[in-house]
């Protein structure tokens, strides 16, 4: 964990190994973005290797639309987690919780979860845009999900 988890939305909540994988990676294409060009490019390539291309263009121009609307929006500066760390931060598990509830289509509770990190005036807009990331991360992952193998016992907790 770096620096910023003593900020205010750095706080840990979460760890990307107990995740939906989808969410996982909604929360590694949203520090990736927030890199800067090289990383921009890798989430440009997992959308254009999971959809076909013209239909990436349009769902990467969504998700940067979403990103866009709650960096330039946020109450505060939006806190991420480096890219290697294991760790979910408050600001990361909100956003990957705001893009679950709108894309299971609970549009007013998704909007009131956006006024976390957007004001209020926005948060309808976000709880839109947010539906349609989740709906286009949760199809890429199910296309590109391993095929099952034994899974342990429901009743045991692997702890570390």
């Amino acid at each position: 964990m770096n620096a910023d988890h003593h900020k205010r939305g750095g706080a840990s909540v979460g760890v990307l190994t107990r995740m939906e994988p989808w969410e996982a990676e909604l929360i590694m294409n949203l520090r990736l973005w927030c890199q800067g060009p090289d990383g921009q490019a890798q989430v440009w390539n997992s959308y254009a290797t999971g959809l076909p291309q013209e239909t990436a263009q349009k769902e990467l121009r969504a998700f940067e639309g979403l990103i866009q609307l709650i960096v330039t929006r946020c109450h505060r500066p939006l806190v991420r987690h480096d890219l290697h760390c294991a760790c979910v931060g408050s600001d990361e598990g909100i956003f990957a919780h705001l893009v679950a509830t709108a894309s299971d289509g609970y549009m007013e509770d998704a909007a009131l979860i956006a006024t976390l990190l957007i004001s209020a005036k926005e948060a309808e807009n976000a709880a839109v845009l947010a539906a349609r990331v989740g709906a286009t991360v949760r199809m890429m992952s199910a296309q590109s999900a391993p095929s099952p193998e034994i899974s342990q016992p429901a009743n045991v907790i692997r702890l570390h």
